[in-house]
């Protein structure tokens, strides 16, 4: 069967599109959109006064073949179509029987019933199941597009917010949709019906301006050792903030120097080193990053400051201090993350 993205299936549920497809498989690590998906599929094949009768949603560990049969054959009420979402797709055993009378019914589906399989995320696609579904990857958005579907989500939730509040919660909460939709939800019963600010998000994520990891990054990497440790126990602080995250920031910040770093060796212009590291990024699609393009800036203008060799040493030592962090003999965050931004910082007095 076809494949799609999931913005190219919200594009063929629209109502002046073809019929939807009888059987569709949801795969990919951003479950969040999937289940967005799932509301977008559901939409379009049963009215909303009939859903009651004609949706049935079942995890797969509670099915026999028995019973999954008798699912996707009954007919719809009062209805054209009914839809049958299968969760957890994955935990079926293969050659067992369940899945294979899924096969089975994958060959010949009904066609007043939509079946939707919803695998989790972190596994790997099924060939098998793709080839008789029409597969739909549902994978992390790019950093702008967070931006847009926070500000998308905010509005579903009946909360208006101000441009840097929106910024403020992607860089504090990251991207992850699903911690994304939770600080929604709790800023939108803190501020009441009235518009959020930067100062609300903030306030929510205990965190001041100045303080936040983008703020700790910088220092860290602008080898202003003193300023980068004050901030590791502020930025700690903060909802959501671990050792391991801020680590993962900062190995992050110190890969993308070296790239940019071994861009100018090789020669490319400084008036040009942005738009290739814009480059690099858009084809790597890397997840968790802030705005490409400001990251981008980011890194190269960090590589000034810095030699390949000592960038070299600056990634082993983060792995040691991630080795350390993930010691189970080891509980001192604060201490790791301080003396990683201290050492960042010697390397320079060392090469001087």
């Amino acid at each position: 069967m076809g494949a799609l993205t999931f913005d190219a299936l919200l594009r063929s549920l629209k109502p002046e599109a073809r019929a939807p497809d009888p059987v569709y498989y949801l795969h990919g690590d951003e479950d969040v959109l999937k289940d967005e998906a799932l509301r977008a599929l559901t939409a379009r094949a049963v009215e909303a006064a009939a859903r009651d009768f004609n949706v049935d949603t079942r995890s797969t560990a509670d099915l026999d073949a028995a019973a999954l049969r008798t699912l996707v054959d009954t007919p719809p009420l009062l209805a054209q179509t009914r839809v049958v979402v299968l969760r957890g797709i994955e935990q079926m055993r293969r050659g067992s029987k369940l899945r294979q009378e899924l096969l089975r019914y994958l060959a010949a589906p009904n066609p007043t019933t939509m079946l939707i399989l919803v695998q989790s995320a972190g596994e790997e696609l099924d060939p098998e199941l793709a080839r008789f579904a029409t597969a739909v990857a549902v994978e992390p958005l790019p950093p702008e597009r967070v931006v847009r579907w926070v500000a998308h989500r905010a509005k579903q939730v009946e909360l208006e917010m101000e441009p840097e509040a929106i910024a403020l919660l992607v860089e504090t909460a990251g991207p992850s949709l699903g911690a994304l939709a939770q600080e929604l939800d709790k800023l939108a019963a803190v501020t009441a019906g009235r518009t959020a600010t930067r100062e609300d998000v903030a306030t929510l994520a205990g965190v001041r301006r100045g303080q936040t990891m983008h703020d700790l990054a910088d220092a860290a990497l602008e080898r202003r050792a003193a300023d980068a440790a004050r901030l590791v126990e502020p930025v700690l602080e903060q909802a959501g903030v671990t050792g391991v995250r801020i680590l993962t920031a900062l190995g992050t910040a110190v890969i993308g120097t070296a790239l940019a770093r071994a861009e100018l060796d090789r020669g490319t212009p400084r008036g040009r080193l942005t738009a290739v590291l814009l480059q690099h990024l858009r084809l790597a699609r890397p997840f968790g990053l802030g705005d490409w393009g400001e990251t981008a800036a980011r890194w190269a203008r960090w590589a000034e400051g810095w030699t390949s060799g000592e960038l070299a040493q600056a990634l082993r030592l983060a792995r040691d201090a991630d080795r350390a962090l993930k010691s189970t003999t080891v509980r001192d965050e604060a201490g790791i993350v301080t003396q990683l931004v201290l050492q960042l910082g010697v390397l320079r007095r060392e090469a001087a």
